[in-house]
C-alpha cells in the first residue's frame, strides 16, 4: 500500500465498493492481516476472540505502519507453520490458503481505497494469479486483476455483471489460473 497510493491527511472519504470509509478500510486491513496471523493459532470451529482497533483520529502514515506489523505478523506465523496445521477458517484452511488470504486483504483493499480517492491502481499479475488459483479455483480466465475485481464483486467482467455476493473457498485446492495470452 505504502508505495501503491499516495494517502492524503484526510482519509473519510468512501472507499470503493464497500460500505465503510478510507481510514476504517486501512485499520481493517490490519485487522485482517493479524486474524490471519492468529489463524495459526489452530482454532478449529471460529476466529479465536480477539480483535485489533486502530483509533479513527490515528493518522494515515500510523495506520500504515500497523497494517506493515500485522503483515510482518501474519508472514512470521506462515514461515514457522507446519504445512499441515489445519485452522478455521469457514472451514478448515491450511497455511497456504491463509498466505492467499492475507495477499488478497491487501490487494483488494488497496485498490478499494485507490479507487475511493479516484488515483489509478494496478496490482501485479503474479500475486493475482496465485489469489485466483488458491481462493477462486472457479474463476473465469482473464486478466488476472480483472477476474479478482469481479469475483469479489468489485466489478462487471467481460459482460458478466457485478457480483452481489461472494465467497472465497480457503479451503479447497484450486486448478490451475490461466492468464492470458498478450494482446498483440
Amino acid at each position: 500500500m505504502r508505495t501503491t497510493i499516495d494517502l492524503p491527511d484526510d482519509l473519510h472519504r468512501q472507499a470503493m465498493s464497500i460500505a465503510r470509509d478510507t481510514s476504517r478500510t486501512l485499520s481493517e486491513t490490519a485487522a485482517d492481516l493479524m486474524r490471519r496471523g492468529l489463524g495459526q493459532g489452530r482454532p478449529t470451529h471460529a476466529y479465536l476472540p480477539f480483535d485489533l482497533t486502530v483509533p479513527p483520529d490515528t493518522p494515515p502514515r500510523e495506520v500504515l505502519q500497523v497494517i506493515t506489523a500485522c503483515g510482518g505478523l501474519l508472514s512470521s506465523a506462515l514461515a514457522t507453520a507446519d504445512p499441515a496445521t489445519q485452522a478455521w477458517h469457514w472451514g478448515p484452511c491450511d497455511p497456504e490458503g491463509f498466505a492467499a488470504m492475507g495477499v488478497a486483504e491487501i490487494l483488494l483493499h488497496t485498490w478499494d481505497i485507490a479507487a475511493g480517492l479516484t488515483v489509478p491502481c494496478r496490482f501485479p499479475a503474479p500475486l493475482g494469479i496465485r489469489v485466483l488459483r488458491r481462493l477462486f479455483p472457479d474463476a473465469p480466465d482473464g486478466d488476472p486483476a480483472q477476474v479478482l475485481l469481479w469475483c469479489t464483486g468489485r466489478s462487471e467482467l467481460d459482460g458478466r455483471p457485478r457480483r452481489t455476493s461472494w465467497r472465497w473457498e480457503a479451503t479447497t485446492s484450486a486448478r490451475p489460473f490461466q492468464q492470458p495470452a498478450p494482446q498483440v
